[in-house]
C-alpha cells in the first residue's frame, strides 16, 4: 500500500497518519508541545526568544541559515503549541516566548520523577557504584 494516495486507504479506514489512525484525530496540548520541542530549530528559536523577547520574523530569520518561509513554518508550529505568542506593532509582528506550556510539561512529566524517593535511589546507586 502507498500511503497518501486516496485510493490506498484500507477498508478499516486507516489513513497512514499515525495520529489519525491511533488517536482518532485528537491531538492533546501535550502532544503539540512535545512535537514542537522535538525539533532543534524550534528549540533554538525558543532560546532566542528567551534571550530577548519581542523579536520580529526578520530578526529571528537572521539567526538561522534557513529561508523566511522555513522560519515561518517553525514559528507556526510553536504558535500552535502555545509556546510562542504574537502581537502586532504597526506593520511588524512581534514574537514572545510563553513558557507556561513547558512548565505544565515539567510538572506533569518531569517533576514526579524527581521526587525525594527517586533522588534517594539515585544517590544510593551512586554510592554503591563508588564501592565497586
Amino acid at each position: 500500500m502507498i500511503c497518501g494516495a486516496w485510493w490506498a486507504a484500507p477498508a478499516g479506514g486507516l489513513t497512514c497518519d499515525h495520529l489519525v489512525t491511533y488517536l482518532g484525530g485528537v491531538v492533546s496540548d501535550d502532544d503539540r508541545v512535545f512535537k514542537a520541542l522535538a525539533d532543534p530549530t524550534r528549540r533554538f528559536l525558543l532560546d532566542l526568544l528567551f534571550a530577548r523577547d519581542g523579536r520580529t520574523l526578520t530578526e529571528l530569520e537572521s539567526e538561522l541559515e534557513m529561508t523566511r518561509f522555513g522560519v515561518m513554518k517553525h514559528l507556526r508550529v510553536l504558535e500552535d503549541a502555545g509556546l510562542v505568542l504574537t502581537r502586532r506593532s504597526g506593520r511588524e509582528k512581534l514574537h514572545f516566548l510563553n513558557a507556561v506550556p513547558i512548565r505544565l510539561i515539567h510538572d506533569r512529566w518531569i517533576d514526579k520523577y524527581t521526587e525525594r524517593q527517586v533522588s534517594a535511589l539515585v544517590n544510593l546507586k551512586t554510592e554503591l557504584e563508588k564501592e565497586l
